[in-house]
């Protein structure tokens, strides 16, 4: 082999950002002249480079390049030991190009940047801010959050107080500034601070317990961060005005009430009575002069059948009399009983519960039956849905639906009626049930069936006697 290089084996390490440079010797024992060639290879290669790239030999002299390395600052550039080799060719080169190789030792590096979000708060009780750490060097770092307070007036709490972040990766904290005392009242208070985020004096301890031979970095320099929290009055500086308004405005609705509504009302008051009076004494008239009328007419009708039938007997008159009479109270007897013909309806109601499990039909069940030789007049309708279950629920009668109801769109819900809803005799008022969905009560364990309950409220009535 004509042409033979070597690396200089001195210790060489670089730091990421700076730049180091080591020697290449290179001797050409040929007879010829060779054109050597250089090519750096390994994990080394982006970031070093030959200085001049290509050499000219004359036979039996030596010459020399430099390789320079440039590590970037970049925290994916891990720090320790790293190989680096060189392959050398030449023009007369036979196939087999050297590489001599050696080791180079990447210097750990630290840098912390942090950033204070937002700068300023504001609050009665605490302010809040965030921490946002970045770590753009080339090993983990452990830092501290502490504070340098201008002032005694407020207390940073930070959480956490220490974070422990790899390398080219950031996280947050959360910092919390509570006032060391309450303002109750007046104008706000401005109070600077300051948060620093320094390394922890513990990080190479830990590096030295886990065994690394790599040397410590050095330690960041901490990062002030300077912040302002503005501390409000706990009382509004417009509450006080707010409550002096509302008590004169309610002075002047009150004098207002006592001064003109009040006299209006009661002279309006004083004006319909005599009306009402009035209007009261002519229907107590009104019904007087009609009882006499009719007591009127019947007394020639009773004299007369007293003395037909009566034929100058006074046995028999005393018969006809009593029959009158008889027939007098007959013919003034109280209004019929409720539920008879032409009488008031008599006050009905029903109740029933329906069951249904999900994913079958539809269950059906009987809420009312009208008896025979009556009328229902349906009134009021009361559905409850305990459960908060999900489905349809119909309610039906005499063949046809008097209401379709989504159970997730109500928990209890009721109807009244102006006009009632007839149900003739012998017909039926049914609900029916078709669940989707159990819903599950608070506070309870989930059933497994649908749960309704339907309440009827109405008057039954006889129809009158043809």
């Amino acid at each position: 082999m004509t042409v033979s290089a070597s690396l200089d084996e001195s210790p060489l390490s670089v730091s990421p950002g700076d730049e180091a440079g080591l020697p290449v010797r290179v001797l050409n024992s040929g007879t010829i002249v060779e054109e050597v060639r250089f090519e750096v290879v390994g994990p080394c290669a982006a970031w070093t480079t030959v200085e001049p790239e290509t050499l000219s030999l004359y036979p039996g002299s030596t010459g020399t390049a430099v390789l320079r390395l440039r590590p970037p600052r970049d925290s994916g550039v891990t720090p320790g030991t790293v190989p680096l080799g060189l392959r050398v060719t030449h023009t007369s080169d036979d196939g087999k190009p050297q590489m001599p190789e050696r080791t180079v030792t990447v210097e750990p590096y630290a840098e912390v940047t942090a950033e204070l979000l937002p700068r300023g708060s504001q609050g009665r009780l605490r302010g809040r801010h965030r921490i946002a750490v970045d770590n753009r060097g080339n090993t983990p770092s452990t830092l501290d959050l502490t504070a340098q307070q201008s002032t005694d007036r407020v207390r940073p709490v930070f959480e956490p107080a220490t974070l422990r972040i790899p390398p080219g990766q950031a996280q947050f904290a959360t910092l919390k500034v509570k006032p060391a005392k309450r303002v109750w009242r007046g104008a706000a208070v401005t109070h600077p601070f300051q948060a620093v985020v320094s390394t922890a004096p513990a990080a190479a301890g830990e590096a030295a317990a886990a065994g690394s031979t790599d040397p410590p970095p050095a330690g960041a320099e901490p990062v002030v961060l300077d912040g302002v929290y503005e501390q409000q009055a706990i009382i509004p500086q417009w509450l006080p005005r707010a409550l002096i308004a509302a008590v004169l405005i309610g002075a002047l609705l009150t004098g207002l009430w006592f001064t003109v509504l009040r006299p209006t009302v009661q002279s309006a008051a004083r004006d319909a009575v005599p009306d009402a009076v009035q209007e009261a004494v002519e229907e107590i008239d009104a019904s007087r002069d009609g009882g006499l009328t009719q007591g009127q007419d019947g007394g020639p009708d009773a004299g007369a059948g007293g003395a037909g039938g009566g034929g100058g007997d006074p046995a028999g008159q005393g018969a006809g009399g009593a029959d009158g009479g008889a027939d007098g109270a007959g013919g003034g007897g109280g209004s019929p009983a409720a539920g008879e013909p032409g009488g008031p309806g008599l006050p009905t109601s029903a109740r029933v519960e329906v069951r249904d499990g999900p994913g079958g039909g539809a269950t059906t069940r009987s809420a009312y039956e009208v008896p025979s030789g009556m009328t229902f007049q349906l009134t009021d309708i009361v559905v409850q849905n305990p459960q908060g279950d999900a489905g349809d629920l119909t309610i039906s009668s005499q063949g046809a639906p008097l209401l379709t109801l989504a159970l997730e769109n109500f928990r209890d819900t009721d109807y009244h009626f102006v006009t009632p809803i007839a149900v003739p005799a012998g017909e039926e008022i049914t609900i029916t049930l078709n669940c989707r969905e159990v819903g599950r009560p608070v506070a309870s364990s989930a059933p497994s069936e649908c749960s309704e309950a339907l309440f009827l409220s109405g008057t039954l009535t006889a129809p009158p006697e043809g």
